[in-house]
């Protein structure tokens, strides 16, 4: 059977090395992005010696020139891409949320543009010029890593375990990045592409920290189940270990 294509943004360190990892165990052909080419070489050498089947591309998600080359990429050298995980993310300031760097009240204009702009804005450019690639696939899917704290829900309840965990910046862009999930899915109704948002978990990461409940192992999951859905799974949705959870 030929082997699925995937791409993983941000993949050489946290959550987007370990995805990559994981999928290249299910017999699938990574490409991880990273920002630097020393980022990305170092990420993929360990990868290798790991037993993983990757190689390497410089993207920095937020440059268009970047998201082009990577379509060229892909296009040459595959003709074609089954996996899209949209990985690479920032916060704002210090994780877990503390002080004003995380507050609407005070988050400056460029703090909060800068977090856009990595975790949703450049999602979407990249997501649409990938698009065509996906859509050569016979079973496309894309996923984006969201997180718990972009749910509207939960950051209104104030019986939410998540209601003090107010970062806005980080926030408004996974609670975007959610909105572009939806309309996406809708969007792709009609082709065997799927669309899904995933809440990994807190996870120690580098964002994360060290207190953190979650071991990279366990943290990359659910973006992996999302990356390897049977026809029959589901899209539009937000998901965490198999469960839905409220948007």
């Amino acid at each position: 059977m030929e082997k699925k294509i995937a791409l993983v943004t941000g993949g050489n360190r946290g959550i987007g090395w370990q995805t990559a990892l994981e999928l290249s165990k299910a017999g699938v052909q990574v490409v991880i992005g990273a920002r630097t080419e020393a980022q990305g070489k170092a990420a993929a050498e360990k990868l290798q010696a790991a037993g993983a089947e990757v190689e390497w591309i410089r993207l920095d998600v937020t440059q268009e020139a970047d998201r082009v080359a990577a379509r060229e990429f892909l296009t040459s050298r595959f003709g074609r891409l089954d996996i899209l995980v949209n990985n690479a993310g920032v916060a704002a300031g210090d994780f877990p949320p503390v002080g004003p760097d995380h507050t609407a009240a005070e988050v400056s204009m460029e703090k909060l543009r800068a977090v856009m702009e990595t975790n949703f804005f450049s999602v979407v450019a990249l997501t649409q010029t990938l698009l065509p690639l996906l859509k050569q696939s016979k079973a496309g899917r894309i996923v984006n890593l969201s997180s718990i704290l972009g749910s509207l829900e939960q950051q209104a309840d104030k019986k939410s375990p998540f209601y003090m965990a107010k970062s806005f910046a980080y926030s408004a862009s996974k609670t975007a990045l959610n909105s572009l999930t939806i309309h996406l899915a809708f969007d792709l109704r009609r082709t065997g592409i799927k669309v899904n948002a995933a809440h990994p978990g807190w996870v120690k990461t580098d964002m994360g920290g060290k207190d953190a409940q979650m071991e990279l192992a366990e943290g990359v999951k659910t973006s992996v189940m999302l990356a390897l859905l049977p026809d029959d799974g589901p899209t539009g949705g937000f998901f965490h270990m198999g469960q839905s959870l409220p948007w």
